[in-house]
């Protein structure tokens, strides 16, 4: 006799029968080969009868309320719906209620990150846009490097899942697992790299000349034409490595020096498309929230992320500077987004 078995629509009918003729529940339980407890319980939930649900009035707000709301919502952004409710003296309000009226007027988000720009900084972009506004911007190679982690950036492992599903178990690390750091570079319509940097090395001003020394120069910029190599700029953000006066001496006698080595201002990383393909392959190589166990199976993921991206794609993040730097003074120097 199985207790956990469901009664089905036949025996629950016989069940009825049975109690009519005036059958007791341990005979009936007999009768079908079930579980005493199994045809109690059911006995006991039909004479019960289904409990009504009593609808709970709603607090309703006035209009001068909705208002007020409004431009409390304005005043503090990503504040929660109770804090935003409790700023305008509204009191009584269910979190749903609140959330409902929220829904017509404002949208959950996330905060955006981006660097701190102060006056100097904007007068210092601004400068840089009206220095290059009339470059030809196919010539230019975007270089820059990237961390990828085993795990993604936080927040990448949401998703909907259906109902009745269970959500899928994430690896939880204690030390973290550690990542891999990626060189690559693009221009015109074509990708430079990706390299990997190698395991352990921290990148100071000498390892960095030395890795694009085996990579970036022996595998990629010494194949180039006489006629390229005279025409080419090479991009670099202001990190210590690339900026240092070590750094610069050494891309100087590679030829990489004065007009061919763009300056860049600082705190601009919205100004350089590489950082749009970056955000690119990440969300191939973490899509679905997916994890990785080992250092070489994040590098491959991030390989074939990279094959996939093509010229069409990255042309469009390359042309899309004359349109940056025109933003940058329209908005005086401030932040333009990606």
């Amino acid at each position: 006799m199985g207790q956990k078995k469901d009664l089905t629509g036949s025996e629950k009918s016989k069940i009825v029968r049975y109690l009519a003729e005036g059958c007791s529940s341990l005979k009936i339980a007999k009768l079908l080969k079930r579980d005493h407890r199994t045809i109690k319980r059911f006995i006991q939930n039909s004479q019960q009868g289904r409990k009504k649900r009593v609808e709970k009035p709603r607090r309703k707000i006035t209009a001068h309320e909705l208002r007020k709301v409004k431009r409390a919502a304005a005043k503090m952004p990503l504040a929660t719906s109770l804090a935003i409710f409790q700023s305008c003296n509204i009191t009584g309000v269910p979190k749903s209620t609140r959330c409902a009226i929220l829904r017509d007027t404002a949208k959950v988000r996330k905060a955006e990150r981006r660097p701190p720009l102060n006056k100097t900084h904007k007068l210092k972009r601004q400068d840089w846009a009206k220095k290059y506004l009339k470059t030809d911007f196919s010539k230019v190679l975007w270089a820059d490097e990237m961390r990828v982690s085993l795990d993604g950036p936080d927040g990448w492992a949401r998703g909907w899942i259906g109902k009745g599903q269970r959500a899928p178990v994430r690896l939880r690390r204690q030390q973290g697992g550690g990542g891999v750091l990626v060189w690559a570079g693009i221009i015109k319509d074509e990708l430079v790299g990706p390299f990997r940097v190698e395991d352990g090395v921290k990148l100071n001003s000498q390892s960095y000349c030395q890795f694009l020394e085996d990579t970036f120069f022996k595998q990629w910029y010494r194949k180039k034409s006489a006629s390229f190599k005279k025409n080419m700029i090479f991009m670099q953000d202001n990190a210590p490595s690339h900026a240092s006066k070590y750094s610069t001496a050494w891309l100087a006698r590679k030829g990489i020096k004065e007009e061919k080595l763009m300056t860049w201002p600082p705190c601009s990383p919205d100004l350089n498309p590489i950082e749009n393909l970056w955000s690119i392959i990440k969300c191939e190589i973490y899509k679905e929230g997916k994890q990785y166990t080992s250092l070489n199976s994040v590098w491959e993921a991030v390989v074939a992320a990279a094959r996939n991206v093509d010229g069409e794609q990255i042309k469009t993040l390359t042309e899309s500077m004359d349109g940056r730097l025109l933003s940058v003074l329209a908005k005086k120097g401030g932040y333009i987004g990606r």
